[in-house]
């Protein structure tokens, strides 16, 4: 099976996903989407942006590798009646059942940064983008004080090295790289823009119910454990995830989680 892939079906996305729909719903607002767009969302899990597009009139269709993220999306699409949304599998680095041009806006938040092959995803979000159009990308920022960037730091200290030839998908958190990437796509630097924006993971549970529902459904956490326990180390793991949740914990409700994570906001203009 494509690595990626077993890493996206491996737990059950879902289960986070719940935590980040507000900020979801506060993203697709900012990004001018009007009836009769044709959106795409590339690795879009179960619909937190390709959903809220939908409800503002877009022909919205969401690609990801996890054939269990295109289910469920489907699944809340239905139970939304949103018949101008639908989900299907497809690989960010091989678009190859899209037709060239075929939409106004290409959305990818927290997705296609974690596709292999990165050159070949910028080409071919640039592909099936009409000219005019625009693609709106959310990336993590390596080294970044928030949450995510640090989840994900803390548990590579965790695991085994990548594979000879990995990319980061962190990467894509940095302008240069991203510059680079579009660039050889064939996209003026003078096109792309950033800005800093924030996503806000919100849930009931203390902080420990955080931490376990990542490690029992987030892939990359999940892999950390698994080799953490290996090493007769999951407690540490566990405890420094701990740690660093309560530090960026801004609910004053002991019972409650609200935790900030700040990200690259990356517009392309084709």
């Amino acid at each position: 099976m494509n690595p990626n892939k077993a890493l996206w079906e491996k737990g059950d996305f879902t289960q986070i996903a719940e935590s980040m729909r507000e900020s979801g719903e506060e993203l697709v607002s900012k990004l001018g989407i009007t009836k009769g767009h044709k959106v795409l969302d590339l690795g879009c899990g179960d619909g937190t942006t390709a959903l809220p597009a939908a409800k503002l009139g877009a022909e919205v269709l969401g690609v990801d590798i996890a054939q269990n993220l295109v289910a469920a999306g489907n699944k809340r699409a239905k139970a939304q009646g949103l018949t101008n949304c639908r989900f299907q599998e497809g690989d960010a680095s091989n678009l190859h059942e899209l037709k060239d041009q075929s939409f106004d806006l290409v959305v990818s938040i927290f997705g296609a940064m974690f596709a292999p092959r990165p050159f070949d995803v910028a080409r071919e979000m640039v592909r099936v983008t009409r000219p005019g159009g625009r693609i709106v990308m959310g990336n993590w920022i390596p080294g970044d004080p928030t949450l995510v960037a640090q989840i994900l730091k803390v548990c590579s200290a965790y695991t085994p090295a990548p594979p000879e030839g990995f990319v980061s998908p962190m990467l894509w958190g940095i302008e240069s790289n991203v510059i680079e990437r579009f660039s050889s796509a064939g996209v003026p630097a003078e096109n792309i823009s950033f800005l800093r924006d924030t996503f806000t993971f919100s849930a009931p549970g203390t902080v420990t119910d955080r931490v376990d529902g990542f490690r029992n459904f987030y892939g990359p956490t999940m892999n950390a454990f698994e080799a953490a326990e290996k090493n007769g180390r999951a407690d540490d793991l566990q405890k420094e995830l701990e740690a660093l949740f309560k530090s960026h914990n801004k609910s004053l409700d002991p019972n409650a989680t609200s935790v900030d994570a700040t990200f690259l906001r990356v517009t392309v203009a084709l």
